[in-house]
């Protein structure tokens, strides 16, 4: 699943466009690295997402889209806020 379609379907951001247009601005790291918005999610990945300057770290437990945005949570752990 691509990292954009993932950060809008596990809800860390509420539209696809606008975790796109994080991802060109280079406010999306993957495992330490600068990620595209086209990039490939896979299971453990640790994603660290800049919003102003307020930095979230997650990991991911499952690239599934969810039924429900109870499930949603499920999709990530946090591990810093």
């Amino acid at each position: 699943m691509r990292i954009d379609k993932y950060l809008k379907v596990s809800r860390l951001i509420k539209r696809r466009t606008v975790a796109n247009e994080v991802a060109d601005a280079g406010r999306i790291l993957v495992n330490g690295k600068p990620a595209k918005a086209s990039y490939a999610v896979k299971v453990d990945d640790v994603i660290e997402i800049t919003f102003g300057n307020k930095p979230v770290k997650v990991k991911v437990l499952s690239t599934d889209a969810p039924m429900g945005k109870d499930v949603a949570r499920e999709m990530y752990q946090v591990i810093e806020e």
